[in-house]
């Protein structure tokens, strides 16, 4: 069942976060006003090498008092597409280039509420180029094998939800290509 909207009131405005209030009315007519959060696109990068390793940034999120792994990431700026932004933010929050991206997953991470869209990309190859442009982005920046991922997972040391679908995706996608051997 489709929503009708009737309108849109912006409450707060800034060039990273638009609050409204939707005026929506569900087909049995019951009509209300519903909160929503506008967010910029952004993105992630799962840039991995051959050996099987993905590079991360450890941080801290202030939000949620939160330390773990992520993906490079962030906001897509205007005029900029999606893979050029995924570019960008890897080399400047990793100092590594990364080359022949594709895409890996699109999502939006809370449809009930925003319209945040975020696409995440995969690179195998990638050259060092310097230090991060972005030093205070993280305080570490490693190549965590992938098959620790799950386990990381697990103990709630990689918890951002692009870094956790992207990393997910790809487990999913290796194990396509290269299905299990079974015991003999």
């Amino acid at each position: 069942m489709r929503w009708t909207v009737h309108g849109e009131r912006r409450l707060y405005t800034s060039p990273w976060v638009d609050l409204a209030l939707s005026d929506v009315e569900r087909p049995d007519g019951v009509r209300w006003e519903h909160h929503l959060v506008r967010l910029p696109a952004s993105v992630g990068i799962a840039v991995v090498d051959s050996a099987d390793r993905v590079l991360m940034v450890w941080r801290h999120r202030f939000t949620t008092d939160t330390w773990n792994w992520e993906l490079p990431g962030g906001w897509v700026d205007p005029g900029e597409s999606p893979l050029d932004a995924a570019a960008r933010e890897a080399e400047e929050e990793t100092g590594w280039r990364p080359r022949e991206l594709r895409e890996l997953a699109y999502l939006q991470p809370v449809a009930g509420i925003t319209d945040a869209e975020q696409w995440i990309y995969l690179a195998e190859r990638a050259s060092y180029v310097g230090p991060p442009a972005d030093a205070y982005e993280s305080d570490a920046v490693g190549w965590v094998p992938l098959a620790e991922v799950p386990e990381l997972i697990r103990r709630r040391q990689i918890v951002g939800g692009v870094s956790v679908a992207g990393l997910l995706q790809l487990i999913v996608d290796r194990a396509r290509v290269q299905p299990r051997q079974s015991a003999a």
